[in-house]
């Protein structure tokens, strides 16, 4: 019998040699439909490995879940499960080594305190609706700190959210300290002190967030209308021609600029509500208000 021909990983043959029949490719082999023959196989597969061991067959997933900064082991460490299964003594036995698993997850207090700090800055970047390159970066800031010892005489909830907090502002993404302090653990003292360190210590090349940035979610808050959005933006570039951005705190600008359209167009909102949302006083929202009305 004559060796039969290879055949191409993304097409078929025109007929199997043994039965005449159509052949399929699948999965990295060519085989008969009718007849079962195998023309080829052991050909590489550069299709993804969706693999499933579940029962009823339902959704496949990919073996192994990918690297992420987010965890202490950078999601390596194995996961034993909790089977309806076993019973009685298997059971227990199972119970047992997933015990000891626990326990051997983290060898040392550096570790630990990385699991806690990690599972805060989740929390919080889930809470503040943070993407994941923010929780992943703020991660990073972490190990950076604790490599650098800025964490003796600190607060680990205190790191884990100036840590948050430090990661939008090198991403320019608006979260003021206020914000990101009401959703924390710690207190906005510890935070602040945290992101002092981090800040003089790891040299971040942080700048000043664009106040545009932050109307659209104060104006949510505000409950105002796009026409009051639209004319806040446009004080804001305003503002930024004029210089008056230079040296003020963004999102005070950005509350005054929506303070100042609120009344072309009569909303009625006042200083104390948007300073508020904003997380300054009335008087530092009255002096950039004052400074957009000079002409």
């Amino acid at each position: 019998m004559s060796e039969a021909p290879a055949a191409d990983a993304a097409t078929t043959t025109n007929a199997c040699p043994e039965c005449g029949g159509r052949p399929e490719t699948a999965r990295g082999e060519t085989l008969c439909g009718d007849c079962g023959l195998v023309l080829s196989e052991y050909r590489i597969d550069h299709g993804p490995d969706w693999r499933s061991f579940a029962d009823d067959d339902r959704d496949p997933k990919r073996t192994g879940a990918p690297l992420t900064r987010s965890r202490h082991d950078r999601g390596l460490s194995t996961k034993i499960g909790r089977s309806t299964r076993a019973k009685g003594r298997k059971r227990r036995q199972f119970a047992r080594m997933r015990r000891q698993h626990n326990r051997a997850r983290i060898s040392s207090k550096r570790e630990r305190n990385q699991v806690y700090a990690f599972t805060e800055i989740r929390r919080l970047t889930s809470v503040l609706s943070l993407p994941d390159r923010i929780r992943d970066h703020a991660c990073s800031l972490f190990r950076s700190a604790q490599s650098e010892d800025l964490l003796p005489g600190r607060s680990l909830e205190g790191f884990a959210a100036a840590c948050v907090y430090a990661a939008c502002r090198v991403a320019r993404v608006s979260r003021t300290v206020q914000e990101v302090a009401e959703a924390a653990k710690a207190t906005e003292d510890e935070q602040t002190a945290a992101y002092d360190a981090i800040n003089r210590e790891l040299g971040l090349p942080v700048g000043p967030i664009d106040p545009a940035e932050y109307v659209p979610r104060f104006a949510s808050r505000l409950d105002l209308s796009g026409e009051v959005e639209r004319r806040a933006r446009e004080y804001v570039a305003e503002a930024t021609e004029r210089g008056i951005v230079a040296g003020r705190n963004p999102s005070g600008v950005a509350a005054a600029c929506l303070y100042t359209a609120g009344r072309d167009v009569g909303a009625g909102v006042t200083q104390r509500e948007a300073a508020d949302v904003a997380g300054v006083t009335p008087v530092t929202l009255r002096s950039t208000y004052q400074a957009l009305d000079d002409e």
